[in-house]
């Protein structure tokens, strides 16, 4: 039986420490058996929904006490870079595919700024598309399939769906260039900037975090 999971957070830094916690108390580890670090072992969620009503308050990154002695698992200067790969059609000859390429190949963007500024808010038509039906042919499909949209009260939210997600360092770099994304959109409309409600059936920790996470919970 599956055991969905739901997590109240108030900014981004604290969603992630919430889903650690959920993660290591309610998360199933397995070994995976195909696709990304096949071989190896996780822990993940059966399925989760996070609403974050203060996405947008700073730092948009989790911050590690200096006292553990780790690492934070995202830069700024990451973060800066992922928003070249979310928001242009910039792609390297190895890649089959990027989130930014999908969202510009069609002008998903722009076309759901000038949607709500031509039509008003009430539809829900808004959603920005990033999987295929043929990314189920693909060794490693894009795990981002889609970011839905709402704009409730003039605030726009962002309702992001991950087939599977990295915790540990995907997630904070994903929700915070999400974030970043989402302003612009919000100040382009002419709307305020709202909440990220995110979801996915398969938020997981790689094995090798565990260590890390432990220190980090206090365990």
């Amino acid at each position: 039986m599956l055991n969905p999971i739901y997590i109240k957070a108030t900014t981004l830094p604290d969603a992630w420490h919430q889903s650690l916690y959920n993660c290591f108390k309610y998360g199933r580890e397995y070994k995976i058996d195909s696709g990304s670090f096949a071989g190896q072992r996780r822990l993940e969620l059966d399925y989760v929904t996070i609403n974050i009503p203060m996405a947008g308050v700073t730092p948009l990154l989790p911050e590690i006490s200096p006292l553990l002695n780790i690492p934070n698992p995202v830069s700024y200067d990451y973060l800066s870079a992922y928003l070249t790969y979310l928001m242009t059609n910039h792609k390297h000859e190895n890649e089959e595919y990027t989130y930014g390429e999908r969202l510009c190949s069609n002008n998903q963007l722009d076309l759901l700024i000038s949607t709500y500024k031509k039509n008003g808010y009430r539809n829900n038509q808004m959603i920005l598309q990033i999987g295929k039906p043929s990314d189920m042919e693909l060794s490693d499909p894009p795990c981002l399939r889609h970011i839905d949209t709402k704009i409730q009260d003039d605030t726009l939210h962002f309702f992001p769906y991950f087939r599977s997600w990295d915790l540990y360092n995907g997630f904070p770099a994903n929700l915070g260039a999400i974030e970043i994304m989402k302003q612009y959109c919000a100040e382009e409309i002419g709307v305020k900037n709202g909440s990220i409600i995110a979801s996915s059936k398969g938020l997981h920790l790689y094995d090798y975090t565990f260590n890390f996470v432990k220190k980090i919970l206090g365990r």
